[in-house]
């Protein structure tokens, strides 16, 4: 969380602690039962690729319901009726190449700007909406991330939240429970946590009178997250006292090699099913960063002759073309099988978990090769929408992709009207 600008010197140090305890806050939980015996409730994963796909592979060249499937659809064939397929969207006033990367699901303008500040991520507002519902609000993952510099989530206040990119530690912070002595222990840090988070109210109060109203202006949403922290550390602390969900899965094993990059990203596809299947989170976003990938396997057989980024500048190499085709073929097939599970898993009124479960695919980049970013490829597949479409949109003159980002929201029964840069749903998407 950053302080906003003040103009009247805080000259206290006991604040300023308490403003790093407020960086350092962990993903809050809460209880993942309370829905057994209701009707299943919407979930999403946001997927994102940082490097994107070939587009001429990605886009149909048709439109509707009767489109022919491209290339890279063809792996999805089997669930031609529940996906849709998008053209025409994009973030306005987004651009930079990869430096849009963070913006993917914030819309935040101008990141290559002078004093650019991220904003809220469509996962996080939608906690902020929903309230606490499951254990865990938001789960946000990564394969080869740098997890300092990138990442799908950010906070309000424009904070970049960390990458779990670990699929073992996810595993134990889900369903591995703590003897007595280490819940003491977390029990004690969140309070000690609660105890700084007293003495920042404290502070502000103690010296808000001295404030001009500009300044007091600027502490309101600060004091909101205050309070907003100090309820959610209480949550935190009910949870550390309750049993976690039993699991017969095995704890996975992380895979270090960068260069197994397909099966590191279907071990993470893999706990975001588990996750889902546990109702342990019903948002979980997922960033593959293929900036940060070397030279790596597409499979048992072919090993790209580049690193990733290099290998997406292709300059209409057809070497580098043929293996980047193989690379997007093969997560159009880690796709088709994460949606075959959900297909697969039964849900409390007797439908599948993919009925009820939004998975969104896409990238920040319409074309890695120039640094376009207009024309971004989506696919949304599940959630419950009348699917079985390309919905293309004006190819020059886009659609802002927020309004597919309020569709979302609205299907998870949030009823808010505008996100980011755009207010309203996007048009042709309907639910059933």
């Amino acid at each position: 969380m950053n302080f906003p600008h003040i103009s009247t010197p805080i000259p206290r140090r006991r604040f300023l602690r308490g403003l790093g305890v407020t960086l350092g806050l962990p993903l809050l939980e809460q209880n993942y039962a309370r829905a057994a015996s209701q009707t299943p409730p919407k979930r999403m994963l946001l997927i994102s690729n940082n490097l994107g796909v070939l587009p001429q592979h990605f886009f149909p060249k048709d439109k509707g319901t009767g489109y022919t499937l491209s290339p890279y659809l063809k792996e999805l064939a089997a669930f031609r009726n529940d996906f849709t397929i998008f053209s025409g969207l994009s973030h306005p006033a987004v651009t930079g190449g990869h430096s849009t990367e963070n913006c993917f699901l914030t819309a935040a303008r101008d990141p290559t700007g002078s004093g650019f500040r991220n904003s809220i991520s469509l996962d996080q507002y939608a906690a902020e909406k929903l309230g606490q519902q499951t254990r865990f609000p938001t789960l946000n993952l990564g394969v080869n991330i740098d997890k300092a510099n990138r990442s799908l989530s950010w906070t309000r206040d424009g904070v970049l939240l960390p990458a779990e990119d670990s699929p073992a530690a996810l595993f134990r912070k889900m369903f591995i429970q703590g003897d007595a002595k280490q819940t003491a222990a977390s029990l004690k840090r969140l309070q000690d946590r609660g105890s700084i988070l007293d003495a920042v109210r404290d502070d502000i109060s103690s010296f808000q009178r001295q404030l001009g109203s500009n300044d007091k202006s600027r502490l309101d949403q600060y004091l909101t997250s205050v309070r907003e922290l100090e309820q959610q550390l209480a949550i935190s602390g009910e949870w550390e006292q309750k049993p976690k969900p039993q699991t017969k899965s095995a704890e996975p094993k992380d895979i270090a090699d960068k260069a197994k990059f397909f099966p590191k990203i279907q071990l993470m596809l893999d706990m975001a099913s588990l996750a889902f299947e546990s109702d342990s989170t019903r948002i979980i976003t997922l960033m593959v960063d293929g900036f940060a990938t070397p030279v790596f396997e597409i499979d048992a057989e072919h090993r790209t002759r580049d690193g990733y980024h290099n290998l997406s500048h292709h300059g209409q190499s057809k070497e580098k073309l043929a293996e980047l085709e193989k690379v997007d073929l093969q997560q159009m097939r880690h796709l088709r099988d994460l949606i075959t599970a959900l297909a697969a898993t039964p849900t409390a009124d007797s439908q599948r978990l993919l009925d009820h479960t939004m998975v969104l695919y896409g990238s920040n980049l319409g074309d890695a090769n120039v640094h376009n970013c207009t024309n971004l490829p989506v696919l949304l597949a599940g959630g419950g929408f009348k699917h079985g479409q390309h919905l293309a949109f004006d190819t020059t003159h886009n659609k802002p992709l927020c309004k597919l980002f309020v569709s979302m929201m609205q299907n998870m029964g949030i009823e808010s009207a505008a996100f980011g840069s755009s207010g309203g749903t996007l048009s042709g998407l309907n639910q059933l």
